[in-house]
């Protein structure tokens, strides 16, 4: 549930402790996607809240300004496009910045939930096919 780290590290470290490559898999999966429903209900509140601070002010600015780099791509194939941002096993794609990018596009909970669990779990396949490849 870590942010940026998400299932780019939970598989490897997981496989790394001596978990079973599924078992690391699932957890992975499911751990990452317990966040997605609180960021998408709260997070614009709260981005809101932080650029009213004047300690965190910047990182407020920061965070909008990271999501809607990412949420011009993502409003153009809508949600092919958030699945597409969530799947990716790249730096600073994943659930945190896909529900991010949901919230601040004011994507329903219903319609944005399904399609970053399916993108999670690609992501995932992705992370695992490459875990295992250095396991076996």
């Amino acid at each position: 549930m870590v942010p940026i780290l998400e299932v780019k590290a939970a598989i490897p470290i997981g496989t790394a402790m001596g978990l079973p490559l599924w078992e690391s898999f699932i957890f992975a999966v499911l751990g990452g996607l317990v966040p997605c429903p609180f960021i998408i209900l709260f997070s614009r509140k709260m981005i809101s809240w932080l650029k009213t601070t004047a300690i965190l002010g910047w990182f407020g600015r920061f965070m909008e300004r990271h999501v809607d780099q990412k949420a011009d791509k993502v409003r153009k194939y809508s949600l092919l496009g958030l699945f597409i941002l969530v799947a990716a096993p790249l730096p600073g794609t994943g659930v945190w910045t896909g529900s991010l990018v949901a919230a601040l596009l004011d994507l329903r909970l219903k319609h944005a939930v399904p399609v970053i669990l399916l993108g999670n779990i690609v992501c995932s396949l992705c992370i695992l096919m490459i875990t295992g490849v250095f396991v076996f």
